[in-house]
């Protein structure tokens, strides 16, 4: 009785296999939610601003007016819809017809020949200021590219200055977000299932039985954890082929790295979803507070949607804590930079003591008895 048995540990998750093969829910949502969450985000989550409604009134009507709209519309972010009037451009801003209006005035062109400045206006909605941003830095390439075409400007200075986007060249932003959906699916399911396992057996009397038996607390634990990080893999290398295969996302690092970092996260986040249901013991409560520790952090402050260097300082170190902010790392670093495991140090140490922790907390905290 006294010491850590494998076969013991082993028992224990062959009964938690033949539940999870019993329980619909339970495979539909470990295999299938993966495949549909990834495809429906990968395909609708673009942070390029594309086919932005730009309301053009162009009282000026020359060859100059038209290369400038020209080459609005060759960005292919813009959507050019005509306006007869600037109260009429306005109108469609202020309407919502239009997010962004052009406004070329009369003098234009004579302005442009007289080597005066040629002013245009150019009016953004700023009520979502998601949009304005992408806007304005689509905005200075269109103006430096005009600029050649409508003055056939000829540089002065024996240089110039070109831009090159590593690691990801088109700035392709599903090359960005699919690899952070690993992280944010895994993350979701992993806490989810395993918040369930010992709340389950507390709430159909089972777990009086399981306690009569020489089982130790640890042995528990990890049997229980294993089935579900079996399945967090399998779910884990589907979301891989479907990146790979289906939305072509380039994986030019280390496999193993990717590996170990997946399997430290599933470790970490399947011990944090048995602690919760370790400390309820309620099916219902642990899945709320499921959703809450592991859904809403992992989503806002993992670095998925917003970068975790634009955040106060405070909040930079409170998303230490979090392994969705380490894996985050872990997955898109080795997708698109191909960068080493010696590189990966620090995000690998911050899943290794979370994995230590939270196992040592669940462990502790699983009692031998039926006391609330």
């Amino acid at each position: 009785m006294n010491g850590f048995k494998f076969s013991r540990a082993l028992a224990i998750a062959k009964k938690e296999v033949f539940h999870v093969l019993r329980d619909p829910f339970t495979l539909g949502a470990a295999l299938g939610l993966p495949i549909f969450m990834v495809l429906i985000f990968g395909l609708a989550i673009e942070f390029n601003v594309k086919n932005i409604a730009l309301a053009v009134s162009d009282a000026n009507q020359t060859q100059s007016s038209r290369r400038l709209l020209d080459t609005f519309a060759s960005s292919k972010y813009f959507i050019l819809k005509h306006a007869a009037s600037p109260s009429d451009a306005i109108e469609q801003l202020t309407s919502e017809d239009a997010r962004a209006a052009l406004i070329i005035p009369p003098d234009f062109e004579r302005n442009l020949f007289a080597g005066r400045s040629a002013n245009v206006q150019m009016l953004l909605d700023g009520s979502d200021s998601s949009t304005v941003a992408p806007v304005l830095s689509y905005l200075k390439s269109i103006q430096t590219i005009a600029g050649q075409r409508l003055a056939n400007f000829n540089p002065t200075k024996p240089y110039q200055i070109q831009s090159r986007y590593l690691f990801n060249p088109e700035l392709n932003s599903r090359w960005f977000v699919i690899p952070g959906l690993n992280v944010l699916i895994m993350g979701i399911l992993a806490v989810l299932l395993t918040s369930l396992t010992v709340a389950r057996e507390y709430e159909n009397g089972s777990m009086e039985l399981l306690l009569s038996t020489p089982v130790q607390p640890l042995e528990i634990i990890i049997g229980k954890l294993a089935p579900y990080g079996i399945l967090g893999l399998i779910a884990l290398s589907l979301i891989y082929i479907i990146a790979r295969v289906f939305f072509g996302v380039p994986f030019v690092g280390s496999h193993l790295v990717f590996a170990l970092g997946a399997l430290l996260f599933l470790i970490a986040y399947t011990s944090q979803g048995l602690l919760i249901s370790v400390t309820t013991r309620n099916q219902q409560i642990a899945m709320q507070l499921a959703m809450m520790t592991g859904m809403l952090p992992t989503q806002l402050l993992s670095g998925f949607i917003f970068p975790i260097e634009s955040m106060p300082k405070f909040m930079q170190y409170v998303t230490m804590i979090l392994p969705a902010r380490w894996f985050m790392q872990i997955s898109r670093d080795t997708f698109l930079q191909g960068t080493t495991f010696v590189e990966l140090w620090l995000p690998f140490l911050g899943l290794s003591l979370f994995c230590i922790t939270i196992i040592t907390l669940s462990t502790r905290k699983f009692k031998r008895d039926l006391e609330p």
